[in-house]
């Protein structure tokens, strides 16, 4: 009896294993639940249990069910390209099946491959190009169920660089950001056809921008949409306006993913800042913002690429030269700032922030795995490793001379990142060291 409960007791340590089905993980907040892994890097590293080769993209894996999806392209001639989904087993990185499609780049910056993660649900798999190629496969085989083109179907112009939203599941809907012509910025599908159920939101007034969509609950549902001209909210039943907050975006760059935390929503951008909105009142309410100036200047956080988190009563983020910084949540006031994560401070730097259990995983552009606790008394970092070696251009001078800048997936005590090279499978199970 002491056996089977010793067991029992073991197995519930161990458990829920949980999937990565979507861009940072189920919910996008960047939260692994699970339990088992370890906490600390030991002096030998981590572990790869597999490798293998793929294209360009800064697209993140998705993981679902013991597969592994994953965007990336092939240069033809001229701005012509191959886009291509990947499923491999989970367990060993065996291909499963592979999908192409043409696509043309021309008018891209950063024309590296395509941007959105894939999203799974159940037995379907939704991917999204980076000139709108917007499909929906079997995750059996890759067979296209249905598929529609943003440019064709929707009057959509690409911004410059590319359609990066990856679309969002919300009951029987699947939710783009579409960027077509008059009230089509977003439109909302049957997810099991290619049926438009409702649009949303007009793309006269400014560009989609590159942020992910996400969805809230104050106590009803809301999807939260931030394009470059405001950050708004919108019914998932019908696609109507719940409420809007304008904050036009410089360069039409709104990137980071809007982070939300029960009553507070905050949004950060490279040029413009932060702003904090408070979500407790019937309709929501500016709590505070940056100050007027540049990035350089910023007084509370400016970040790029990588979302913040909301921690009880405090934020942290990554500014535009790499500053992690902490912020008190109700007033932006800035508590301390550290480079430790990032190391280089230079225009760019960037780290993607996940949430486990007591401690933060940063994984930063230079390829590393940093494992730190995160507080208001500072930043303490538990120990850091090198997982890929940076392959993209950064556009600047760095360094290293390139970066990575796809996010992870963790699922099954694992980790699943990529470069432009190859994809690595590194166990984080702590009953393996």
């Amino acid at each position: 009896m002491r056996t089977l409960l010793v067991g029992l007791l073991g197995w519930i340590a161990l458990a829920p294993a949980a999937d990565w089905p979507e861009w940072r993980g189920a919910g996008r907040q960047g939260l692994w639940t699970e339990r088992g892994v370890l906490d600390r890097i030991p002096p030998q590293g981590l572990q790869v249990k597999w490798r293998v080769p793929v294209g360009a993209g800064y697209s993140g894996p998705a993981i679902a069910a013991g597969r592994v999806f994953l965007l990336d392209h092939r240069p033809l001639a001229g701005s012509r390209v191959i886009e291509r989904v990947l499923c491999l087993e989970e367990k060993t990185g065996k291909a499963l099946w592979t999908r192409e499609w043409e696509a043309d780049y021309r008018g891209l910056d950063y024309n590296n491959g395509p941007r959105a993660t894939p999203t799974v649900d159940g037995d379907r798999v939704y991917v999204l190009g980076a000139k709108g190629h917007l499909r929906c496969l079997r995750v059996t085989d890759g067979s296209e169920v249905w598929s529609v083109d943003f440019v064709r179907d929707f009057g959509t112009a690409v911004p410059g660089w590319g359609m990066s939203s990856a679309p969002l599941l919300v009951e029987d809907k699947l939710v783009a950001v579409v960027g077509g012509k008059g009230n089509g910025k977003v439109v909302a599908f049957a997810k099991q056809t290619d049926k438009v159920l409702w649009q949303a939101l007009s793309s006269e007034t400014s560009e989609p921008g590159y942020s992910q969509p996400i969805l809230i609950r104050r106590p009803r549902p809301e999807v939260v949409i931030w394009h470059a001209g405001a950050l708004e909210a919108l019914d998932p039943a019908s696609g109507a306006v719940l409420w809007s907050h304008p904050f036009r975006v410089t360069m039409n760059t709104p990137i980071a993913t809007p982070a939300w935390s029960g009553a507070h929503l905050l949004v950060s951008g490279f040029f413009d800042g932060a702003r904090m909105m408070r979500l407790d009142g019937k309709t929501p309410e500016l709590a505070w913002r940056s100050n007027e100036g540049n990035e350089i200047r910023s007084d509370k956080l400016h970040a790029l690429m990588s979302q913040p988190l909301i921690l009880g009563e405090y934020v942290y983020g990554i500014c535009s030269y790499g500053q992690l910084r902490c912020l008190r949540r109700d007033t932006g006031e800035r508590v301390w700032e550290s480079q430790a994560a990032t190391v280089e401070r230079a225009r760019n730097v960037s780290a993607w922030l996940v949430r486990h259990e007591d401690r933060v995983l940063i994984l930063n552009d230079r390829g590393e795995l940093v494992l730190a606790r995160l507080s208001p008394a500072g930043y303490s970092e538990i120990g850091r490793t090198q997982i890929l070696e940076p392959t993209s251009s950064p556009g600047g001078r760095r360094e290293r001379g390139a970066v990575v800048w796809s996010h992870p997936a963790f699922a099954n005590r694992h980790m699943i990142w990529r470069n432009d090279r190859e994809v690595v499978r590194v166990s984080l199970d702590a009953a393996e060291y």
